[in-house]
């Protein structure tokens, strides 16, 4: 597999990353804010690194798409695998 590819367009681009069964993180590196806006809302993955890579916070939900695990650790949405909801009705 290739880190680095050439591409036509921003399109195929996407088609490449996104044929991956996998979608742990993706890295975009560009001067332009209004592409790295389109890559970041079409790019199937959990993480999206924009001119940087690894760069991870704890307070930031880690997970991935696709085949790359189920659910997320870290941040708020971290503590939902932890937490059960219960609905109480009481007629009074």
């Amino acid at each position: 597999m290739k880190c680095i590819t050439k591409f036509d367009d921003l399109d195929e681009a996407i088609y490449r990353a996104n044929s991956s069964n996998y979608g742990l993180g993706a890295g975009v590196v560009t001067e332009s804010h209004s592409e790295a806006n389109y890559l970041v809302k079409h790019l199937k993955a959990g993480t999206v690194y924009v001119n940087c890579y690894n760069a991870i916070s704890y307070t930031a939900p880690f997970g991935g798409y696709k085949d790359s695990g189920i659910g997320r650790e870290l941040g708020e949405e971290g503590l939902n695998n932890y937490l059960e909801t219960k609905t109480v009705i009481e007629r009074v």
